[in-house]
């Protein structure tokens, strides 16, 4: 099913007038058949102007007004026979249906809450009603609202995203799939999970996340940008027989869940002490090293390889100690 753009039936202005010049001329035609004088051509007169009084509003049914944006998918007996796109005033064929089954349907911008206007009949069926039945062609967005999801490392971790779509093709939006706006939705939770569990939450050795056989050091955390473009390239290709292009998909929310949490913070600080300690200790370490080579240089004092031993001992502990250090003045010697 692809779309087909009606463009010859913005004359709903002629057709409005038309129809008013109709009325108008029944109304006179109805007061001149009164007034004639001729019984046969009275009869005649009235009989038409009740027949145009009764019967001239049908045309109206077939005007249709659309703003910028704006789409509107005709029906004629159950055959698909266009749509009609952008701003104008249309004149179709009153018999003509407008069909839309997401009309109802409208999809959150923040949280995961979707809703559905619904009326049911006295035979306990559910029918949408007094939904405008046009498409909008606004690039549109979805917040599909937090999900638990695992990495690739097995540890849940709460994703939600942001995803701008817009619909390209009326027809496969409407006939190809039940309800294009819950389509969409489902199709971005499933592709969600499908990118997710590829990355750890954070940098991880020997993960592949390419799928090409090699470790690499993608993260969900640190790779944001790469991970969003697979995302929104796995809606697409999900999405693309209903019609809809992916304009954007950004993540807004990342983080351990809940139950994990405090021990994955405890596991990060101990990350950040021990590469401050290494930090630490390679700069004591420097500083040991220069301040023998100083000594030695300018002959300041002789050291034999226990006093040696005794001062880079003396220096690594109160450069690499948490606490001030405490001096301790030796008056005797070392022997």
């Amino acid at each position: 099913m692809k779309e087909k753009v009606l463009t010859t039936h913005k004359n709903g202005m002629a057709v409005l007038l038309g129809v008013l010049a109709l009325y108008a001329l029944a109304v006179a035609a109805l007061i001149g058949g009164i007034q004639a004088t001729s019984v046969q051509l009275g009869t005649i007169l009235i009989k038409l102007a009740v027949a145009v009084l009764l019967l001239g509003w049908i045309p109206l049914c077939g005007l249709k007004v659309l703003k910028p944006q704006e789409a509107l998918v005709l029906t004629l007996f159950g055959n698909y026979i266009g749509t009609l796109r952008g701003a104008g005033f249309y004149a179709v064929n009153p018999f003509c249906t407008a069909v839309n089954p997401a009309a109802g349907t409208k999809l959150a911008q923040s949280g995961d809450v979707r809703t559905r206007t619904v009326s049911v009949t006295a035979e306990g069926q559910a029918v949408t009603v007094g939904m405008d039945k046009k498409i909008s062609l606004k690039n549109m967005t979805l917040n599909n609202g937090r999900q638990k999801i695992n990495d690739c490392l097995g540890n849940p971790v709460e994703i939600g995203i942001a995803v701008i779509w817009k619909v390209t093709d009326t027809a496969k939006a409407v006939f190809n799939v039940d309800n294009y706006k819950e389509y969409l939705s489902l199709q971005c939770d499933s592709a969600l999970r499908d990118i997710v569990r590829i990355y750890p939450y954070d940098v991880a050795q020997g993960v592949d996340t390419t799928g090409d056989g090699q470790a690499d050091e993608g993260s969900l955390r640190g790779s944001s940008e790469t991970v969003a473009q697979r995302i929104r390239d796995e809606i697409q290709s999900k999405v693309a027989e209903a019609g809809l292009e992916i304009v954007e998909a950004r993540i807004t929310y990342l983080a351990y869940a809940p139950e994990i949490a405090s021990v994955m913070l405890q596991r990060q600080q101990a990350s950040a002490i021990i590469d401050a300690r290494k930090m630490i200790v390679d700069g004591a370490v420097g500083m040991v090293e220069m301040a023998l080579a100083r000594l030695s240089e300018n002959k300041v004092v002789d050291l034999d390889s226990e006093r040696k031993a005794a001062m880079v001992s003396n220096l690594l502990v109160v450069l690499c100690g948490n606490r001030d250090a405490q001096p301790v003045v030796n008056s005797g010697s070392l022997y």
